[in-house]
């Protein structure tokens, strides 16, 4: 195993999980759309972009599959892998030298942006992870950013505020200095998961994707920025965000929704590295493989506490419905002795973007939209089953809150059965036998 892109490409050819597009395809949209068109189905390689000679890939973990294959897991243990690698995380090793050395260029046009919907401000690099020295404990920090092209040396680069790398730039500015980063763009998925997972503060995420890779991952250091980014790396970006350099830009997010207008730092670049054959990694925003990207890590993150809090929970997903981020189900085993009040108040608390989170009984499917509805037609009661908080700390993403100041309302949904009923009255019946009868047999 050596942790790169290429690695895990050559694992969804064997599985038959990667189209190869050979047509020619402009960056302008046209790669948005056909990957928008395979969301939920196969990998996308293309290798003939009108913009450039790059190759890019795209929907790479847009399935279970596929992000299964990524953390070397099967599919119903994506989350033990994923909260084990974040409780053993283990340093990578670090090399000498790093494959993206073998070119190297001062101009950012070079790189196949696509321009994805037809209001956003510009093109976006959505697979971007940025590389910064944690202040306070001299570690690394890893995380996802959005990053707009200015010019050919300048992106303008999307920082949460209060998130650890907006930490970070705050604290140089502070201090009257520009803040050195290291960008890199095609790594392995796992890379990207653990980049996406937000970990504690002062904790390296790279740590994590070591793990997840089997212990396999070795680093390399950049020269101008010092930053230690995974050697295999398709292209890096060395450079740093200015302290007092701000741009226009808005964006599509999770919700596949646009994002308002926000002035946000510029990145100015000192050098960009690559390997020979680059290979270009878009992820669309709103679809498959930026909801799994973002969500699994929550999704296991939520999955370990809750069920070492409350032994009978079988699982917490994050709903299709609720773009993998705002809403939660999770399906418990209930007992006399349950509080099932006290569980939607602790995910709430270990997931702070969420906004509704239903609890279901063991025999209704979270992961089905139709199921948890019907839990919530034949076994709660409004003025009884509701637990409600208001004005408190929510998603950015939500455009019905109050985005200035993070502020929203939260709403859990007690949708087991009342044991204190007969219990026969919510029995869902069935039919014996019925999974051996065929209709082709008639």
């Amino acid at each position: 195993m050596t942790g790169d892109l290429r690695e895990y490409i050559s694992k969804l050819k064997k599985s038959k999980e990667l189209k190869i597009i050979q047509k020619k395809v402009s960056t302008k949209f046209e790669i948005a759309g056909i990957t928008a068109k395979a969301d939920k189905s196969s990998a996308l390689l293309f290798e003939n972009i009108k913009q450039n000679n790059f190759k890019l890939v795209s929907n790479l973990v847009g399935t279970r599959k596929r992000f299964a294959l990524a953390v070397n897991a099967k599919e119903n243990k994506i989350h033990e892998s994923i909260y084990s690698s974040i409780k053993n995380a283990k340093k990578p090793k670090i090399i000498n030298s790093g494959k993206f050395f073998e070119n190297t260029s001062n101009d950012l046009s070079k790189l196949p942006i696509v321009t994805h919907f037809e209001k956003e401000s510009g093109p976006f690099i959505t697979s971007a992870i940025v590389y910064s020295q944690n202040h306070e404990f001299k570690t690394q920090n890893s995380a996802f950013h959005r990053l707009m092209p200015i010019d050919r040396k300048h992106f303008s680069i999307r920082m949460v505020e209060g998130r650890h790398s907006h930490r970070n730039f705050i604290n140089a500015k502070e201090h009257g200095e520009d803040l050195k980063v290291a960008i890199t763009v095609g790594v392995h998925p796992a890379i990207s998961i653990a980049g996406a997972y937000q970990a504690d503060w002062g904790k390296d995420e790279l740590d994590i994707a070591n793990s997840l890779l089997g212990k396999k991952l070795t680093l390399s250091k950049c020269p101008y920025s010092g930053m230690h980014v995974p050697s295999g790396t398709e292209i890096v970006m060395e450079g740093k965000i200015l302290q007092d350099r701000t741009d226009k830009e808005w964006m599509v997010e999770m919700l596949r929704t646009y994002d308002h207008p926000r002035e946000q730092p510029l990145f100015e670049l000192e050098k960009m590295y690559y390997r020979n054959n680059p290979i270009f990694h878009d992820i669309l925003s709103g679809f498959g493989e930026h909801h799994l990207l973002m969500g699994m890590p929550i999704e296991s993150k939520l999955n370990g506490i809750i069920k070492k809090k409350f032994p009978r929970t079988n699982q917490v997903i994050l709903s299709n419905g609720g773009s993998h981020w705002l809403h939660a189900v999770a399906q418990i085993s209930k007992t006399p002795s349950t509080n099932v009040k006290k569980i939607i108040n602790e995910i709430f608390a270990s997931h702070r973007s969420l906004k509704m989170v239903t609890v279901v009984d063991d025999d209704i499917d979270p992961s089905s939209s139709d199921q948890v509805e019907y839990a919530m037609a034949t076994r709660f009661q409004a003025d009884k089953d509701i637990v409600l908080i208001k004005n408190v700390r929510g998603s950015s993403l939500d455009p019905s809150s109050d985005q200035k100041n993070l502020k929203t309302a939260k709403l859990g949904i007690d949708a087991t059965r009342p044991l204190n009923k007969r219990k026969e009255g919510f029995e869902i019946a069935k039919i014996p036998k019925l999974d051996k009868i065929s209709l082709n047999d008639y």
